[in-house]
């Protein structure tokens, strides 16, 4: 979950939520920006944050019994295995993409023990082989592998609530075109990207999120229950070049 403290208590997007408001973003590329096997792409967006674990107890609580934002939560291999065996049922495209946000996120993990080495290894072995299928270089994988990191970045800075105040610049992330992008908030709530990825001018995209009063919950069981209840709310915002 992505969770933000609100005047009302917590604002709860689900994290495959956030998936699909990042592949409402890449939807939206202009075709210049775009790369081989394109829907394949949208759908590897929108799924590179299922499989999220099973709470078991207080696993989806803070030691103070709040909702824990995913940022606070270990990231486990047991999930990673899931959602890489599950990906291999869609398409090779979307294992490929899948396996190097992988890559990405556990890199920095490798040498801690062995099982997250032989999970690494298997990562690469399983790049190089798709590759060699698709007759992909790595150069075009790296270049697809950006836009979901793209989209991703820039769905979590919305989601989050990371605009700057003061219509301040804040990095996005480095695009399919080798290019730093960069986003702010202006005044009327506009969202300003630059230079700017998408084929039309202006572009609304949005997310579901509910919205919890009670602060504290005795038991993943008892938060469950009270997102379960919630009712389903609609964040949007305007991009605007």
């Amino acid at each position: 979950m992505i969770v933000n403290a609100i005047s009302q208590g917590w604002e709860v997007i689900y994290q495959q939520a956030h998936g699909i408001l990042a592949a409402q973003l890449a939807r939206r590329f202009k075709p210049e920006l775009q790369c081989p096997y394109w829907l394949e792409t949208i759908v590897a967006i929108a799924n590179h944050d299922n499989r999220q674990k099973v709470w078991r107890g207080k696993d989806g609580l803070t030691p103070a019994g709040a909702p824990a934002d995913f940022s606070l939560l270990p990231v486990t291999l047991e999930q990673a295995r899931e959602l890489m065996h599950a990906v291999r049922f869609q398409s090779q495209w979307v294992t490929l993409l899948t396996s190097m946000h992988m890559s990405f996120l556990y890199e920095g993990s490798r040498g801690e023990d062995k099982d997250t080495d032989a999970f690494l290894d298997e990562q690469l072995t399983l790049q190089s082989t798709i590759c060699q299928r698709l007759t992909v270089s790595e150069e075009e994988a790296a270049r697809a592998y950006a836009v979901m990191q793209w989209c991703d970045s820039l769905s979590l800075i919305l989601c989050r609530q990371e605009l700057p105040a003061g219509e301040r610049a804040l990095e996005i992330a480095q695009g399919p075109d080798g290019q730093a992008y960069f986003v702010r908030q202006l005044k009327d709530k506009t969202v300003h990207v630059e230079p700017w990825p998408f084929a039309e001018a202006q572009v609304q995209v949005q997310v579901e999120c509910r919205i919890l009063e009670q602060l504290q919950f005795q038991d993943d069981e008892a938060l469950s229950q009270a997102l379960h209840q919630a009712e389903v709310k609609r964040k949007s915002w305007t991009l605007s070049s």
